[in-house]
């Protein structure tokens, strides 16, 4: 879902890890060139191995439309920096 332009926040509650990532991937695949941002909500609590293979799937330069992973305004969410 597109709340502002230019970012796209996706929400993986209730999602296992593997789920999670494949959504994910989907979604950066797809994503129109105006997008910069993805951010991804996964809680803090159940979330953290979410966000952990977030971090090991999308860094180092393994998706090449992902500049960079960082963390989001709180511990529950990540956000994917684009291209």
């Amino acid at each position: 879902m597109e709340l502002t332009p230019g970012i796209i926040e996706i929400d993986l509650h209730g999602l296992r890890v593997e789920e999670a990532v494949s959504k994910v991937k989907r979604e950066v695949a797809k994503a129109p060139k105006s997008v910069y941002s993805i951010r991804l909500i996964h809680g803090y609590h159940g979330g953290t191995r979410i966000r952990d293979a977030i971090e090991d799937e999308f860094s180092y330069g393994r998706d090449s439309r992902v500049k960079s992973v960082r963390a989001g305004g709180n511990q529950g969410i990540t956000e994917l920096v684009l291209r």
